[in-house]
């Protein structure tokens, strides 16, 4: 049950009205998120805490985030949907 309220509120919060970022992040947060060891998703509660135009400077590898673990949680989402 607190799992669900967990998913349910980051859910909401990676919807972030950028629909380049929409649609890289609420299909992670639903599919991926769950399985996620515990640094991975605090991780990525991290990642949400940023501004949405540094998400998407990185998420259209304009820019890299000084974090690396940022950068490897935004690695991580566009290996999802980027063919290798």
């Amino acid at each position: 049950m607190v799992e669900d309220v967990e998913l349910n509120r980051l859910y909401w919060h990676s919807r972030r009205g950028m629909l380049e970022l929409d649609v890289l992040l609420v299909p992670f947060v639903k599919e991926v998120y769950p399985h996620l060891n515990q640094k991975d998703r605090e991780c990525y509660r991290n990642l949400l805490e940023c501004e949405d135009q540094d998400m998407f400077g990185w998420f259209m590898e304009r820019a890299e985030s000084e974090d690396p673990e940022l950068q490897r949680m935004v690695r991580m989402i566009l290996d999802r949907v980027q063919p290798k």
